[in-house]
Parts: C-alpha cells; structure tokens; sequence
C-alpha cells in the first residue's frame, strides 16, 4: 500500500496533464494514514499548501484541525487529499482540469479504501456524488448528512461538509459548521 502511494505521488508530481502545472511550486497529493478508515477530500491547493505541498495548511486548515478535534478526530487518524493537486490561482477549476487530475483522486481511494469518505465542498461533493451515483442536492441540504454507496464493496458512506474556508469566509455559517463536526463524533 505505501509503495503504491509512493508511486501515484511520483506520478503526480511529474504530471503534465493540464496547464495548472505551470503554476505550482509542490503538488499537494495528500497524507495522513495509508490505511486511513476516514479520507477527507477537499478541492484543491490554496496559496499555503502551494508552498508547503501539505493540504490544509493555512487559515481553513488551521479551522480543520479544530473541527476534527470536535469530532474526536486528529490528523494522523485520517488522511485528507484534493480533488485536485496542483495550485488553484483562482481557487476555480474547470470541467477539463478536474477530469485531468481525477483519476490519481480514484487511484487514492482504491489504494487506501476508506470507509467514510467526508467531503469538504461542493466541488468535492459533486466529484464524489456523480462517481458513486448518489442524488446531488444543495450543501445546505446534504451537509452533516450521512449516504450510502449502495454500489460499492465493502459499503462505503459518504458525509458532505462545508468546507471550512467556507465558515471563515461566511462566519454566519461557523456554528452550522462546528455542530456538523461534533455530530460526526458520534457517527464514526
């Protein structure tokens, strides 16, 4: 298992596949542990993980590690990755470069074969949804809920999440947020 992440990060790192390329300094492919029972998968790199090539090292990351407490949770228990894994100037990416990089996201997901798989986002919850065929709705509908991939197994469940950047950048959402991650503590 650590040899194939291994290899996936080597060819992350050497990838060419769109022009966001260009723009990194580090491709942020992801940690935590390899044999992670709970994958958090957020959009992308921000301008700190850019730097550091780690996810969720600045203001939103900082807020994840405080929600990840509420619920219980520390880095080393989970392993937290990106739809994408290259730089994201604009914090947007597009239909081609999200089909571009998706697939080193699937390779980790086979590899490490969690159980829960929280999604941080829309882009990432939409990502995820259409991949294992379950009904996309709002984030204000699906947040904090818990769905089933009936078509996977072992069964895998999927929790839909506002991305903390979200709480940060919309504080009337942050109580919404933190009761999300406490409720999680009794899920997992």
């Amino acid at each position: 298992m650590i040899e194939e992440l291994s290899e996936l990060r080597r060819r992350v790192e050497d990838c060419r596949r769109c022009k966001l390329w260009r723009t990194r300094r580090k491709p942020v492919f992801g940690e935590g542990a390899e044999d992670a029972k709970i994958m958090l998968v957020g959009l992308g790199p921000g301008y700190y993980e850019n730097i550091e090539g780690r996810p969720f090292v600045g203001a939103a990351g900082k807020l994840l590690d405080e929600l990840l407490a509420l619920a219980g949770l520390g880095r080393g228990e989970v392993y937290i990755t990106n739809v994408m894994k290259c730089y994201l100037p604009t914090n947007e990416a597009t239909e081609e470069e999200i089909g571009a990089c998706t697939p080193y996201l699937d390779r980790q997901l086979e590899i490490i074969r969690p159980k829960t798989i929280i999604t941080l986002g829309n882009i990432a919850t939409k990502y995820i949804f259409d991949k294992l065929k379950l009904p996309l709705a709002s984030m204000g509908d699906l947040h904090g809920k818990t769905f089933a991939a009936p078509d996977l197994s072992p069964r895998v469940r999927v929790i839909p999440m506002y991305h903390p950047a979200a709480a940060l950048r919309n504080p009337g959402l942050t109580d919404v947020v933190r009761k999300d991650w406490k409720n999680l503590k009794a899920l997992i």
